[in-house]
């Protein structure tokens, strides 16, 4: 029985060029085409950015008390350095918690 003749196209293909296989190029539950996210701030003149309004300043903050980075709130660069500073200055008069314990 031949055993080349058993596997899949594409392992066949990787074989030539000396490398494994992508095993998750289509597996469920992967995104695919990242839609690309619009900075808060930028796209609503009128949100600003405020160390007292610790409501507004928990969507940039993760469960464990962490700053979100840029790539997942999608903020620019120069409203990210903003946001960061203002939850350093809430942290700082206890508006915001440093971490979240247990």
């Amino acid at each position: 029985m031949n055993r080349t003749s058993s596997h899949n196209s594409a392992l066949d293909d990787d074989k030539d060029f000396g490398r494994t296989p992508d095993l998750n190029a289509d597996a469920p539950g992967r995104r695919r085409g990242n839609k690309k996210r619009v900075c808060k701030y930028c796209a609503d003149k009128t949100a600003v950015i405020d160390y007292k309004d610790p409501q507004a300043l928990k969507y940039f903050i993760s469960e464990r008390g962490k700053v979100v980075p840029r790539r997942i709130s999608g903020n620019c660069a120069r409203h990210q350095r903003k946001v960061t500073l203002a939850i350093k200055r809430a942290r700082n008069i206890a508006l915001l918690p440093f971490t979240v314990t247990g």
